[in-house]
């Protein structure tokens, strides 16, 4: 462990650049020894050879350039947590796999109900994340909606033949695992209907209610909204207070992606950017984003903790009813998982360690960050600012020249990102908008400054040159 550490920081920690620019090829060369040889090279030569041909060619999340995807730096206390629960090995699939482990989930999980406002039967358990959480959110919102209208228990029937008509509603720019959810339960990525955005990347909600409205003409079953706090692209929190009232009024489900946006609830002044989120049937919320923690860590949360009992299930090696019957916790019937790790034990480490206000300070410096990023971009003539940030998602182009066609612009930003990431000084996600290729920052760190995002632009305008270059030599 020693050694490891040791690795860490002489490979990660304090790195000239947040990658090497080592192109797929060049990474399979240095990784060319055997996987799997006769005789073993013992531990120490093994975790060498790793520290030689695998840390300096991963992306170092914590360097200050690094502000592509939502890919955090984690912090410390999330690290010792994370080798704490691995070296214990807990499984949370049964209580007597994991006693403490199961107790202290649930504590969390209550303090997580508590902080997005549930009431007090809310109830929850950990996912591996936002894609794992909004599936199991609209698993149970089409066996409730299924049982309740068809008469029809599909966890044992299956889904019944009016299944073709059940939709699912969320914004134009909500996260792609809505229709990942649909096809996965059965319905079909079709089963997705979307709702036009205002000019600010949110569901706007008298088009939520027209849609509805003309879903239901259609003779169509819409039985969820899924509403989204923080998009990908551009970080956009639904007004979540409309379209849980448009929801209520056609009996749907209300489902919260908050796996981006959810880390403000922990702050007094972004906190407002969720209002409504306590309205939410379920809510997706992940760790390993905003809240610093290693990957992975997400939590489901349930507004009403009875709605579990559309997933539930008895194993006589596991929960036998009889521990239901007896007040042993199960979280196994909560969960999509079976062998299951004790991820919650990263947020609360981390939750203990700085407090609510310590958390908080992370959160707001990133936000007041993208704001900095803002002026910088505003202030740079041969870049254009696409929008005002809401979280610290900042999506922006390059073009060097004015009159440029926004083709040509598309075509020069795809050339300046691609060689960004052979470059390697910095690194910046890349996006479409209007059909047009741009730039993103997605500042999670908060120790990046102003200074590290205009030296970022710097490489950015010799990336840009060197791709013009290029394009008059060719």
């Amino acid at each position: 462990m020693q050694r490891t550490t040791e690795a860490v920081l002489a490979q990660v920690a304090d790195r000239e650049r947040p990658y090497s620019g080592l192109s797929p090829a060049e990474l399979a060369d240095a990784v060319a020894e055997p996987v799997l040889p006769e005789e073993g090279v013992g531990l120490p030569d093994a975790i060498d050879d790793v520290t030689a041909a695998v840390l300096p060619h991963s992306v170092a999340t914590s360097h200050p350039r690094c502000a592509a995807h939502l890919q955090c730096p984690p912090m410390v206390p999330g690290l010792a947590a994370e080798a704490l629960l691995t070296a214990t090995n807990q499984s949370l699939d049964s209580f007597d796999q994991a006693p403490a482990a199961t107790v202290l989930e649930e504590r969390v999980v209550d303090a997580l109900c508590d902080l997005f406002g549930l009431p007090e039967e809310g109830d929850g358990v950990f996912t591996s994340g936002g894609t794992q959480s909004n599936l199991q959110a609209l698993l149970l919102a089409r066996d409730r909606y299924c049982a309740r209208v068809f008469g029809r228990n599909v966890q044992s029937a299956g889904l019944p033949a009016e299944a073709d008509a059940l939709r699912v509603v969320c914004s134009e720019a909500a996260h792609f695992t809505a229709q990942q959810a649909a096809h996965h339960l059965g319905l079909g990525e079709d089963a997705v209907v979307t709702v036009p955005t205002d000019d600010r990347q949110r569901m706007d909600p008298d088009a939520l209610a027209a849609t509805l409205a003309d879903l239901e003409a259609m003779s169509r079953q819409p039985f969820a909204v899924v509403g989204t706090a923080g998009t990908t692209d551009f970080g956009s929190i639904d007004p979540l207070d409309a379209l849980a009232e448009r929801a209520a009024a056609h009996d749907c489900w209300f489902h919260v992606d908050a796996a981006y946006g959810g880390a403000v609830a922990l702050t007094d002044e972004y906190a407002s950017l969720l209002d409504g989120i306590e309205w939410a049937d379920s809510i997706a919320v992940d760790f390993h984003k905003l809240f610093y923690q290693p990957i992975s860590c997400g939590a489901f949360l349930l507004r009403d903790g009875d709605d579990f009992e559309w997933m539930a299930r008895n194993a006589a090696y596991l929960n036998p009813e009889a521990h239901d019957d007896g007040g042993v916790p199960n979280l196994v019937a909560k969960s999509t998982q079976t062998t299951r790790r004790f991820d919650a034990l990263k947020p609360y480490l981390a939750f203990r360690a700085l407090g609510r206000e310590g958390m908080a300070t992370l959160v707001g410096r990133t936000l007041e960050l993208a704001d900095e990023a803002a002026a910088l971009l505003d202030a740079a003539e041969d870049f254009e600012r696409l929008h005002d940030p809401t979280l610290n998602a900042l999506v922006f182009r390059y073009r060097p020249r004015e009159g440029m066609a926004d083709a040509a612009v598309g075509r020069l930003n795809a050339a300046v990102r691609e060689r960004l990431l052979e470059d390697g000084r910095a690194l910046v996600a890349r996006t479409e908008v209007d059909g047009v290729q741009s730039l993103k920052w997605t500042l999670l760190n908060p120790t990046c400054t102003v200074e590290d995002l205009a030296a970022t632009l710097d490489v950015l305008r010799e990336c840009g040159a060197d791709a013009l270059a290029g394009e008059v030599s060719a």
